[in-house]
């Protein structure tokens, strides 16, 4: 016996139509393709599954055991179909997202509060723990967005400008560097430096600062969260570098003093790497959009009002 789709729509249309004609308007086939097809499943199962002498037109027994097989596996089908035409639209995949940037769940949560509320259907994931192997694991399908700062050029990987941003020194106000205006790569030869649990050529002040410049400070401490790094930095038991959208509310606190990395200061550029054929659809357009502008609003808001003129 082979089954398909059509005959169990076939048996569940003229089960609830109750008769030939209203079933094959239902199936938008004619009522003797509808004739033929029942005829032929009958053939095949070698049983009668209609008793045909009742108006309304009525399943046999074994007609309604092939109907509870319609039921079951029809509204999976549906739903799968259902899946897919959303997956074509762009209504609805998957968003599973790599950092390489410790720091960027300080914008990014902000960023997916807001899309999750316009696009609830995209499955959304944060995978830190990628954070190392993050570009081959987009290139393998395994995340399907990547957020770096250093862009490389692979087949089938688009790098997208997100937006700029400055590492910038953050001290105890009490610190001896606190008198200076900007802070450069000797400076930090006598300090603690707290810094995230990476390695250090993911660190901006390594890799733009101190390993350009061949400066080691005295020690390095790694702490987990921002708000811990800023607690240690408060008490004056080392010094940081940190990206000025974490440091917006803390610009204007007595207990810290911000300043600039070398005196024309450092500028550093956030992309979104995503593999080329997903940068189109609707719901990635979105998220690129909404990390371009919502990282912005934030280091913004950290900026002192410009004076009355």
């Amino acid at each position: 016996m082979h089954l398909e789709f059509r005959h169990l729509r076939t048996i569940r249309a003229i089960h609830e139509a109750g008769g030939l004609a209203r079933a094959a308007d239902m199936l938008n086939i004619t009522q003797s393709a509808l004739s033929h097809q029942v005829k032929g499943l009958e053939e095949q199962v070698g049983v009668e599954l209609f008793v045909r002498r009742s108006k309304p037109l009525r399943l046999s027994a074994a007609g309604m055991r092939l109907l509870r097989l319609a039921e079951q596996v029809l509204p999976e089908v549906e739903a799968l179909e259902q899946d897919f035409r959303a997956l074509r639209s762009g209504r609805s995949g998957r968003l599973h997202i790599a950092i390489e940037c410790h720091a960027c769940f300080e914008w990014l949560f902000p960023v997916l509060e807001q899309f999750r509320r316009k696009w609830p259907d995209v499955d959304v994931d944060i995978r830190p723990g990628l954070a190392f192997g993050a570009l081959p694991a987009l290139m393998r399908e395994e995340v399907d967005l990547v957020v770096s700062s250093d862009p490389e050029d692979l087949a089938g990987v688009a790098f997208v400008p997100l937006f700029d941003y400055e590492p910038v020194f953050v001290a105890s106000s009490q610190h001896p560097l606190a008198a200076k205006p900007w802070i450069a790569a000797e400076d930090f030869r006598g300090e603690t430096l707290i810094t995230y649990p990476v390695e250090r050529q993911r660190l901006d002040v390594f890799s733009q600062l101190l390993i350009p410049a061949k400066v080691e400070p005295r020690a390095i401490r790694q702490v987990e969260l921002t708000a811990v790094i800023l607690l240690l930095v408060a008490s004056n038991r080392g010094v940081a570098v940190l990206p000025d959208w974490v440091v917006r509310e803390v610009r204007f606190s007595s207990d810290y003093v911000t300043r600039p990395l070398t005196e024309r200061g450092i500028t550093r550029r956030l992309y979104a790497a995503v593999r080329s054929e997903d940068a189109t659809k609707p719901f990635m357009a979105e998220v690129l959009r909404l990390g371009r502008t919502i990282p912005l609003t934030l280091q913004r808001a950290g900026r002192p009002a410009a004076a009355p003129a």
